[in-house]
Parts: C-alpha cells; sequence; structure tokens
C-alpha cells in the first residue's frame, strides 16, 4: 500500500464512515448525518413541545373541583391498549430527542475539542448553556412524577382512593402529593428546568427547520421564553395552590361556577 493510500484510509472522513458503520442506530437514513439528527431533535421537540402542552392543559382540570380532573383521569384509563401505545409512542420520541441530542453534542466535541473563549461563551444565553443539564435533571423528574403519581409506588394506598361515582379519586391524591412541601418545591424546581429548557429549545426548533432568520430570531426567542414561562406558571400553580390552601380536601370553592 503506498503512502497516498495508507493516509486516505486514516482520514478524519473515512474514519467517519468507519464508526458510522459500526453502529447500527446511526446507520439509520436519518441517523447517518448531522443535519438528519438536527431534524429528528426538531421534529421531537416539537411533539414533545404539544404534550407538555395538552398534559398542562390535562392538569388544570384540577380548578374546577375533583369531578373534572377524576373524569379527565377515567377518560384516559378508559383508553386501555391504546392508552400504552400512546406512552410507547412517547417513549421512543424521547429516546431519539435524548439520543439524537447526545451525538451532536459528542460531534461538536470532537470538531470542537478547544473550549469556546470567554467572549464567545458570554454571548451565549443562560439557557441555551445549561441544556443538557435542564434536560437531565427534568428527566429524572419525569421518573419520579411516574413512580409517585402514575404507579403511586410511593403511596400504594392511594389507589384504592375512589369518590362518590366510583372513580379514583385522582383530586384527593394530587392534594395529598403536594401538601408535602418538599414534593412541592421539587416539582416547582423541576418545572422551572423545564421552562428553562424551552426558552432556548423552541427559539431552536424553528431555527434547525429553517423558519426564522436573522432579523427574526429574536422574536422567535422572545416568543420561546414567554411560552416557556407560561407553561412553569401553568405547572406550578396546581402545587403553589395546595400549599396556599386554594386547593383542599374535602373540595371547598369559593366560585359557584365550579359546583
Amino acid at each position: 500500500m503506498s503512502s497516498t493510500a495508507h493516509k486516505e484510509s486514516l482520514s478524519p472522513s473515512n474514519q467517519s464512515q468507519g464508526k458510522d458503520s459500526a453502529c447500527c442506530l446511526c446507520s439509520l437514513p436519518l441517523l447517518s448525518s448531522s443535519i438528519g439528527r438536527k431534524w429528528i431533535v426538531a421534529g421531537t421537540g416539537i411533539l414533545l413541545v404539544l404534550f407538555v402542552i395538552g398534559h398542562l392543559l390535562g392538569n388544570l382540570t384540577i380548578f374546577p373541583g375533583p369531578d373534572w380532573i377524576n373524569a379527565y383521569a377515567e377518560h384516559l384509563q378508559s383508553l386501555g391498549p391504546f392508552l400504552w401505545v400512546i406512552r410507547l409512542i412517547l417513549l421512543t420520541i424521547v429516546g431519539l430527542h435524548i439520543t439524537c441530542t447526545i451525538l451532536l453534542w459528542h460531534e461538536n466535541r470532537i470538531a470542537n475539542p478547544k473550549k469556546y473563549a470567554v467572549e464567545n461563551t458570554l454571548k451565549t444565553t443562560i439557557y441555551a448553556r445549561s441544556m443538557r443539564l435542564t434536560g437531565l435533571v427534568f428527566i429524572a423528574f419525569v421518573i419520579f412524577h411516574l413512580a409517585h403519581l402514575t404507579w403511586q409506588g410511593f403511596n400504594p394506598e392511594t389507589r384504592t382512593w375512589v369518590d362518590a361515582e366510583g372513580r379514583h379519586d385522582v383530586y384527593r391524591m394530587l392534594i395529598a402529593a403536594f401538601s408535602n412541601p418538599f414534593i412541592s418545591a421539587f416539582y416547582i424546581l423541576s418545572v422551572g428546568l423545564l421552562a428553562m429548557h424551552l426558552s432556548h429549545g423552541i427559539a431552536s426548533l424553528f431555527q434547525t427547520l429553517g423558519l426564522t432568520s436573522a432579523k427574526l430570531r429574536p422574536l422567535f426567542e422572545r416568543g420561546g421564553r414567554i411560552v416557556a414561562w407560561i407553561i412553569f406558571a401553568g405547572y406550578a400553580s396546581i402545587p403553589l395552590a395546595v400549599l396556599l390552601g386554594i386547593l383542599r380536601y374535602p373540595h371547598a370553592s369559593a366560585c359557584s361556577f365550579c359546583h
């Protein structure tokens, strides 16, 4: 083998191709290029934002009273096996989002082994610099949240709580959970980190999809922050309302419309 051929075989592009071919996951069409991975991150990010908003709207049914949120929870359970299909699809979306994000981060580290200059770091926002940290902490929170309220792993007695209609008393379960100030504080902190993640992530989605420009970017960034912190306010309002006694069990409301 000539020295030229030997150099070509050791070139970065050939090494990269070798790595991609060695990884069956990265050999998938969209995952085989950084552009494809960015599109997956953007697409799954949009779906996750829509889920977060939809989940929030469902959670806010706690404010009209037990009948609303217990009926909402019963409707979800009535989906039966289809609910598990939705959960598996959502889990796949989360897995793709995390995997592609890690792959892109790893590529950037290889392409730019030296740390950024101080002046360049200062130009980025705290939301952008903390994307990986806020994402990982929020994932840990989601696992705890599922174990705590969906699977009732910490308080199995809540599985037997039913309302007057014979439905699972989700209202009472949430009141009991958020009456613990430590759980409420952890919940508020976690949705705050989610808001930080979305503050940068929403604007980045539009940039990746090519729907923004240098002139429109500040508008999208501002809009992303507004949406992110509205989502935070919605989620945080529930534990705060419990701690302040606005939501309590048995339900008592000063609003006649809620009865």
